[in-house]
């Protein structure tokens, strides 16, 4: 179940329904962990997507314009594991946290809500959390470039500070990808590529390689990335969306 159109006669939503709607709007492809004292609490099609995949009681929690709000929760204590889960399902987590003690929400009145943001977002490729991490791998994020007839793919490792970027060709990319088995895949949205199916794939806008280059040479404090080797319009594209990706 989604938002939409408000129904004759349906109850507007409460408070805590109205803030939950409002940070879920700024993470739309992410699953949204709202922590709730003692547990982290999934809505609509955010809990109908985990309950699934963790294999835990899917229940709900009201209703929000005249439907009722599916919900599933994961305890804080254990939050760890079933973000481990959801991202070798391929999954994107944000975790919204409690920025308040609950006390101080009630002196502003008793509808007042805790106040609440996310403070983390997880993604397959962006792990550095050695509890998520496994120790016999490369745990890659990778991001491919098309730029006129050129393509280049580049790929680095949070956890081990791997960086590094190459041509490729729609033949060779194939075996490319084989041998980097990367966890998090950033691709235009218009690219086709036959690999899509098999590796956890972040539509997103590729940088041109002009933002790219001032990303570049901010990040490594060079006045231009020709500094950095040999590089080429689509090899600058590729590294810099990664960087601008990893700032996000």
């Amino acid at each position: 179940m989604t938002a939409s159109a408000k129904p004759a006669n349906a109850p507007a939503a409460t408070p805590m329904m109205a803030q939950y709607l409002d940070i879920k709007a700024a993470h739309k492809d992410a699953l949204l962990f709202y922590r709730m004292g003692d547990f982290y609490e999934l809505f609509f099609d955010d809990a109908v997507v985990a309950a699934a995949a963790l294999d835990i009681t899917l229940t709900q929690r009201g209703q929000h314009l005249g439907q009722d709000v599916p919900m599933c929760g994961v305890p804080v204590h254990a939050a760890e594991n079933y973000l481990e889960r959801l991202i070798r399902h391929g999954h994107r987590v944000a975790v919204c946290e409690q920025m308040e003690d609950p006390a101080e929400a009630k002196k502003r009145g008793a509808k007042a809500v805790v106040a609440r943001d996310v403070v983390r977002l997880v993604t397959p490729g962006t792990l550095s959390e050695e509890a998520l991490l496994d120790a016999r791998a490369n745990n890659f994020l990778a991001a491919l470039a098309p730029v006129g007839s050129d393509l280049a793919l580049a790929w680095l490792d949070m956890s081990t500070g791997t960086f590094a970027v190459s041509h490729c060709d729609a033949e060779g990319l194939g075996a490319l990808l084989a041998r980097l088995s990367p966890s998090e895949i950033l691709l235009p949205a218009d690219f086709d590529a036959d690999f899509r199916a098999d590796y956890a794939v972040q539509e997103t806008e590729i940088l041109s390689s002009e933002s790219a280059a001032h990303i570049l040479s901010n990040y490594f404090k060079v006045s231009s990335p020709s500094l950095l080797g040999d590089l080429s319009r689509a090899h600058i594209a590729a590294c810099g969306t990664l960087l601008a990706y990893l700032q996000q």
